[in-house]
């Protein structure tokens, strides 16, 4: 074979490094991008914002201004305490509280004690207070590492998650010579512990216990025992016809003794659990002004970051060292990151006002207008590969009159109708949530009647595609949402 060299000319797509930061700001979510642009203004000297601001051209008057303050004294200076005090002496006598002219009285509350809401303090969990009142609680050696153990098995929701036998397994294998009844005794004194209803089997254990824990006295406490003991199963189906033919009771008393049983709390431990609420920052804001929907970028994002004029004259006056080749480094990063930081917020701006465009139903009747959509079809009309419309869409929030919505959200499959329309899946989930929260509780509609409500209005959906649009929204089927009462 012989070898030979030839020169070929051709055009090949780059991913150059700042296409990829340019892509990678595109996709980020508004709390990321926050943390993206930190990151860029610790590592890169020509960056700054406008709190960073400051008269470099001057160093001589920045050295005068970083004085301290207490070199400017005078006569009767408040510095410096007298070397002895009379003893009926007061703090006002000797110093001056009153702020001084031209002072903001601002700097007097210096010392106030700050808002308690503002600070992160430790949350307690379910574990920890059920460990602090076993730690009250006047236990052996022995039982006190029997109920560390069953509180170790107890989840956030206050269920343990364990039976005992399997507890008794555990715990005999460190613990010589211990019985099964020993277990369930210490169990027995967990359950008592607050929140009542902790440290349950199941629903039925976790309701029982709460109900001993009740006075005596209390009306239909028998009847509600009896009916959660022995006829839990009817109570779950909603059985009324069942449930008083077992008890032999009339309406009116199964209605105090449902009353009382709902009282109680299905999930103690809930009201404990360690859980940290987590805020959404919108990127963008709708806002109806004059008639028209406008859509302005976060400001929070859009921050006002700029090259620092400073540095930039002293590379132009600047020689051909290392250092100066490090600040011009420095400065054509700058520049690709601000352009990407533009870009971003451009393609965001073009994206989110096509599609407060074509969901103005939306904005202003809610989800039931809302017009069926699809990624191609915001591709299409700011012409745009749809990749590029996924990445500006995801965990990309909008702040609406009706509430934040991710921008997915406006994206959904559609229906046709009747008419030769299409109606949007998100409207009918908004239709079957309507009539579910209206309907008769003690008949509730199934997703066969459903479907021919739906189909009175002009939209064909099958039953099978009810039951799915249901149970995303988290809505049971129409046995479980029967009530008694």
């Amino acid at each position: 074979m012989r070898q030979s060299l030839q020169l070929r000319v051709g055009q090949h797509l780059a991913m150059t490094p700042q296409l990829q930061q340019a892509i990678r700001l595109l996709q980020l979510s508004t709390i990321e991008l926050q943390q993206e642009i930190q990151t860029i203004l610790d590592g890169n000297m020509m960056l700054e914002t406008p709190d960073q601001e400051t008269d470099n051209n001057d160093p001589v008057e920045a050295e005068k201004t970083d004085l301290p303050t207490d070199e400017k004294t005078s006569e009767g200076s408040q510095d410096q305490l007298p070397d002895e005090l009379a003893v009926d002496t007061s703090w006002d006598e000797i110093y001056d509280l009153t702020p001084a002219a031209g002072t903001s009285s601002q700097q007097t509350n210096d010392s106030a004690p700050p808002d308690p809401g503002s600070i992160n303090s430790a949350k307690q969990t379910l574990h920890d207070h059920l460990v602090w009142q076993m730690e009250l609680t006047n236990f052996s050696d022995t039982d006190r590492v029997i109920a560390t153990t069953i509180i170790d098995s107890i989840d956030d929701n206050g269920y343990l998650n364990t039976d005992t036998e399997q507890l008794h397994q555990h715990l005999v294998q460190h613990l010589d010579d211990l019985d099964l009844d020993e277990v369930v005794a210490v169990l027995h004194k967990v359950q008592s512990f607050d929140p009542l209803g902790v440290g349950a089997l199941d629903l039925q254990d976790c309701l029982l216990i709460q109900l001993k824990q009740l006075p005596e006295k209390t009306p239909f406490l028998e009847l509600a025992t009896e009916l959660v003991r022995d006829y839990m199963s009817a109570l779950g189906a909603q059985d009324s016809a069942k449930i008083k033919r077992q008890l032999s009771i009339n309406d009116e008393t199964l209605e105090h003794i449902i009353s009382l049983i709902q009282q109680l709390n299905p999930r103690p431990g809930s009201g404990i659990a360690d859980t940290s609420t987590e805020y959404i920052t919108p990127d963008v804001y709708v806002a109806k002004v004059k008639g028209k929907w406008q859509v302005s970028i976060n400001g929070e994002i859009a921050t006002n970051i700029r090259i620092n004029p400073y540095y930039q004259n002293l590379i132009k006056r600047g020689d051909k060292s290392s250092d100066s080749q490090t600040m011009r480094d420095h400065l054509q990063e700058a520049r690709w990151f601000l352009k990407s930081l533009q870009s971003r917020n451009e393609t965001l701006m073009l994206v989110t006002q096509e599609i407060v465009e074509r969901q103005q139903g939306f904005l202003e009747h809610g989800a039931i207008s809302m017009k069926p959509m699809i990624l191609r079809d915001i591709a299409e009309a700011v012409e745009m590969h749809e990749s590029t419309i996924s990445r500006v869409t995801t965990n990309k929030y909008m702040h609406t009159p009706n509430g934040i919505f991710e921008l997915k959200h406006f994206f959904s499959s559609h229906v046709g109708t009747e008419s030769g329309g299409e109606c949007s899946a998100t409207a009918i989930r908004a239709f079957i949530k309507e009539l579910v929260n209206n309907e008769n509780v003690k008949k509730p509609l199934s997703d066969n009647k459903i479907a021919a409500i739906l189909g009175e209005r002009g939209i064909n959906v099958a039953r099978r595609t009810i039951a799915k649009y249901r149970e995303s929204i988290s809505i049971p089927p129409s046995s479980q949402r029967k009530r008694i009462l």
